[in-house]
Parts: C-alpha cells; sequence; structure tokens
C-alpha cells in the first residue's frame, strides 16, 4: 500500500463529485494502512462553502475514531488544499498530507502560500505534493473548460424573433447537476439555441435519449438521468424541445410543427456523433418519439414509454420555463396536457437499459 494507491482511492472520489456536477476534487484518511473517512467537493449539492473534499473526509474520519485529533493518519487529496482546508489539517494534528495537482489559484501547501512551513505553529503536518499530478489535473482542467464552453454558449446573441428563460428561473431544479450542452449550429434551428443534457462520454456512440412531452421539460426525467448514470459507459441524453424548458423559445407560433422538431432532434444526434439511441419517452411524448423513429429507423433501435404518476409537486418546475406569456408560444401550440406526470425512474432505467442491451460489467 503505497502514495499511489491511496490517490487512486481519491480520484475515484473525485470522480462521483463530476458526476454531480461539483468541482472534481476528492479526498481520503488512512489510518494504519486502512481508509477511516472519505469525502469529495460538495459545496454546491449541499449549499455548504465549507464542504470540501478534505474536510468532508475529516469529519468522516473523526467520527470513525471518536476524536477530532487524527494522529497518526494521512489525508490523500487529488488537489493542493486551499487555506480554509489546510487550517482543518492542521487543526486535525494529521501527520501527513498528500496531494496531487498543485492549485496556483488558492493552494495553500505551496503555491500561493505555505501554512505548512510556518514554524510558529503548535502543530506540524509533512506534506508530499505531485502525487499522480497529471491524472488528478485532467479531470479538473476537462471540467473547467466544459464550464467555460457553456458559458460561452450560453453568452451566444438571441435571435430576433426568439425568447430565451433567464437562469435564475432554474435554480431550484435538479437538472443543474448534470453535464449539458447548448446547439445553436443546428441546420434546422436558423441560430436558435436547444439545450440538451449529456452525460458522456462523448466518444460513446450509443446512448439512451429521455424524451419529455408538449408541456413538459427534462426536469421530469431528472431521477431517471439518476437511476441510468450508475450504470458504467451508459450515455444519456435529455434534450429540451425548442420552445420548452432551458432551449430558446421563437415568438411565431407556425414554427412548432411535428416534423420541425423531429429535424432539429436527428441534426442533434448527428452533431453529437450518436449512431444508435434508445428512446425513452413519457406518454405526452409518445407521439413525438413514434415520427422520430419511423424518421431515423437505423439510428433508433428501440422506443420505450415510460411510466408515469402524478406529481403536484411539479407545478413549479412546469411553471419554470414560462416566465411571461411571450415565452409560451410553444403551449398555444401543443397545450400543456400531462404536466404534472413525473416518470417513474426505476422502472424507466431498467426498460431502457435492457432495450438498448447493457449489462453490468
Amino acid at each position: 500500500m503505497n502514495d499511489v494507491h491511496w490517490m487512486r482511492l481519491a480520484q475515484a472520489q473525485a470522480e462521483l463529485a463530476r458526476a454531480q456536477g461539483e468541482v472534481p476534487v476528492g479526498a481520503v484518511v488512512v489510518k494504519d494502512g486502512v481508509v477511516i473517512g472519505s469525502g469529495r467537493n460538495a459545496p454546491v449539492g449541499q449549499h455548504d462553502p465549507t464542504a470540501h473534499a478534505e474536510v468532508v473526509a475529516l469529519r468522516e474520519a473523526a467520527q470513525a475514531l471518536g476524536n477530532y485529533r487524527l494522529e497518526g493518519c494521512a489525508l490523500y487529496v487529488t488537489l493542493e488544499p486551499c487555506a480554509m482546508c489546510a487550517g482543518a489539517i492542521l487543526h486535525a494534528r494529521l501527520d501527513r498530507l498528500v496531494y496531487g495537482a498543485p492549485d496556483p489559484r488558492t493552494g495553500a501547501a505551496g503555491s500561493v502560500l505555505d501554512l505548512f512551513a510556518q514554524a510558529a505553529l503548535n502543530h506540524h503536518t509533512t506534506v508530499t505534493g505531485g502525487v499522480l499530478a497529471d491524472d488528478c489535473a485532467l479531470p479538473l482542467q476537462d471540467f473547467f473548460r466544459t464550464r467555460r464552453s457553456q458559458h460561452r454558449a450560453q453568452a451566444q446573441p438571441l435571435r430576433d424573433d426568439a425568447l430565451r428563460t433567464p437562469p435564475e428561473r432554474f435554480a431550484a431544479f435538479e437538472p443543474d447537476a448534470w453535464p449539458f450542452v447548448e446547439l445553436s449550429d443546428l441546420p434546422s434551428l436558423a441560430g436558435l439555441r436547444l439545450h440538451c443534457i449529456d452525460t458522456g462520454p462523448a466518444q460513446q456512440a450509443r446512448a439512451v435519449v429521455c424524451l419529455h412531452g408538449w408541456g413538459q421539460w427534462g426536469h421530469v426525467h431528472r431521477h431517471t438521468v439518476a437511476a441510468l448514470r450508475v450504470r458504467p459507459g451508459l450515455r444519456v441524453l435529455v434534450p429540451d424541445l425548442i420552445g420548452f424548458g432551458r432551449s430558446d423559445k421563437p415568438k411565431r407560433e407556425s414554427v412548432h410543427v411535428l416534423a420541425w422538431h423531429v429535424a432539429a432532434l436527428r441534426e442533434c444526434f448527428d452533431r453529437l456523433g450518436l449512431k444508435q439511441v434508445v428512446l425513452l419517452a413519457t406518454e405526452a411524448a409518445r407521439d413525438l418519439a413514434q415520427a422520430l423513429a419511423a424518421a431515423d429507423p437505423r439510428r433508433v433501435a428501440a422506443l420505450v414509454v415510460a411510466a408515469t404518476r402524478p406529481t403536484p409537486a411539479l407545478e413549479a418546475a412546469a411553471q419554470a420555463p414560462f416566465p411571461d406569456r411571450g415565452h409560451e408560444a410553444a403551449l398555444r401550440v401543443w397545450g400543456s396536457a400531462a404536466r404534472l406526470h413525473d416518470v417513474d425512474p426505476a422502472s424507466a432505467a431498467e426498460a431502457a437499459a435492457q432495450a438498448m442491451g447493457y449489462f453490468p460489467p
């Protein structure tokens, strides 16, 4: 059991953080060759500015030992700790800190400042940096590269005849946690932006595509995405149809014909490199899914209609994309049937995975 072994475990925690939309940093606390605490970044999900991977791991280790002093312990973390976490490590009396990638912006173990080199402090922790540094840095670089591209996509100019729902309308809803793309170069849409959750990996050409119906948006599939994401290597997409959810909402009602939405989805699949898909549709999306399967039979391997259940609590989510009447052209064309029905995630995920021919490794 060496430093590389324990850092690999910290990296696994970082991957879990990334899957939840958090900055991918992970940590483990080791004592006598046993992991007694693990943690991953969770400040966004927990609404807690102190929920850094190191602090979460220290809390778990302290509970395991029944003592806030973690003497004889080592902390392994994929990114150089910040000042807050460095202070927590020193207060916990850890023997060792081992970190992966340096942090030139906020690192407090030598990059920006070095709290561990302060001779006046009453405890001193031995520091080893750079263990699997490149491997630890890659997920962070990819995460922030994706975030920058998302910000650029959101800054794209709005077409004159379209409306965009303010992002704060969606702040309370879980789809924020999933990776997404925003496509504005699809020929059918002529500059309109289509929002699509895409869990990746990008090179995976097979995917489950979750379709919402008229009056709904991708939020109805939030639990299904979580249920499917636990299956390694299974790519999941949840596009918001133009006029709904986070996608642009053209003011002209005349554009909202079924063939137009089918064409836009096929172009979306082309753009994302999909060769084979299983469509997982709500009952309200059955007509769209059937039209898409008929138009693209070589790509659509199967169509699964998900069981739904009434969910009155979805009222706030149903209203979120439509802050005023100007955003409601698609609703005026298609109506708002089944807006308050939620997808049963367990049965939907299992049916879609079976249709994809997915078997756990």
